[in-house]
């Protein structure tokens, strides 16, 4: 039973050392709670727990503390990918909710597993998902300077190895940041999140480039192909260095393979592995 999980990129704003070892002990409280809740549950319902605290860590760019889209909403995306089943699931801009991985779970039993904007608040709505304002003091001081622009923190993600060997992958963001309004990132696409019964990949970055090169699909099918998770994600990366792509990604395989990978040096993650790590 293995589980790793990242935290998104610094924002250039805000690369401190404070800001690190603030994200880092956040990272180790969550990866510890959630390696424990692993060791009775499955690694889908595993990932959801993760992510849903990640979302509700105001550090962290999703859920709550979420970056403002630029006519002054925020708007969130999230999905959910179960290796076992198959079944990809997610919500994309949805308004006005806690968890979006969490609705994205209610999805994933369903014929309609992605849903977006009003179709996706009116189905939270409908299944016990009260009204949620993300927007802390920060992010609204951020938005109305416009620093937003510059800002780069990711997202963030899980990705989970259960007892019975299935895997699973989650991935959330709040955005960009002052982006055109109801622009769709990676999150709730399988560039961003995927799992099969071979490896499972969460990514973070800019969206653009990760969709463009269809970074997470393309790094399970090099595992599924043969390749080490490590060898496959580092070719993948070479491919997206070829479009100056930003992004960075977590993974792990059937056979316990952890790997981590970013193209900037300021990606922070955490996993636990017999034991806890934490690295940025």
């Amino acid at each position: 039973m293995k589980i790793i999980i990242h935290g998104g990129f610094f924002s250039e704003s805000n690369k401190n050392q404070e800001t690190k070892i603030a994200k880092q002990e956040a990272l180790s409280a969550i990866v510890t709670e959630a390696h424990h809740f692993l060791q009775s549950h499955s690694a889908v319902e595993t990932v959801v727990f993760a992510v849903s605290l990640l979302e509700d860590h105001p550090l962290f760019n999703a859920g709550l503390g979420s970056q403002i889209q630029s006519d002054g909403k925020v708007r969130l995306s999230a999905s959910l990918m179960d290796g076992k089943t198959q079944h990809f699931s997610g919500v994309i801009n949805i308004e006005d909710v806690k968890n979006p991985i969490q609705v994205a779970q209610r999805l994933s039993v369903l014929d309609d597993r992605v849903l977006s904007g009003e179709g996706a608040l009116t189905f939270a709505r409908a299944h016990g998902f009260s009204y949620f304002n993300p927007i802390t003091d920060q992010r609204k001081a951020e938005y109305e300077e416009k620093r937003n622009q510059q800002n780069r923190q990711g997202t963030v993600g899980c990705v989970a190895l259960d007892r019975d060997g299935f895997l699973a992958a989650g991935t959330s963001t709040g955005g960009k940041g002052y982006e055109i309004p109801c622009r769709v990132s990676d999150s709730a696409t399988v560039a961003g999140n995927f799992a099969n019964a071979h490896a499972a990949i969460s990514c973070t970055g800019v969206g653009e480039d990760i969709v463009n090169t269809a970074l997470a699909t393309k790094i399970v099918t090099r595992v599924m192909d043969g390749s080490s998770l490590e060898a496959a994600t580092v070719k993948s990366f070479a491919e997206l260095a070829t479009i100056d792509g930003f992004a960075g990604v977590i993974g792990i395989t059937a056979a316990g393979e952890l790997y981590h990978l970013d193209s900037h040096d300021y990606m922070v993650w955490a996993a636990f592995d017999g034991s806890l790590q934490v690295f940025n």
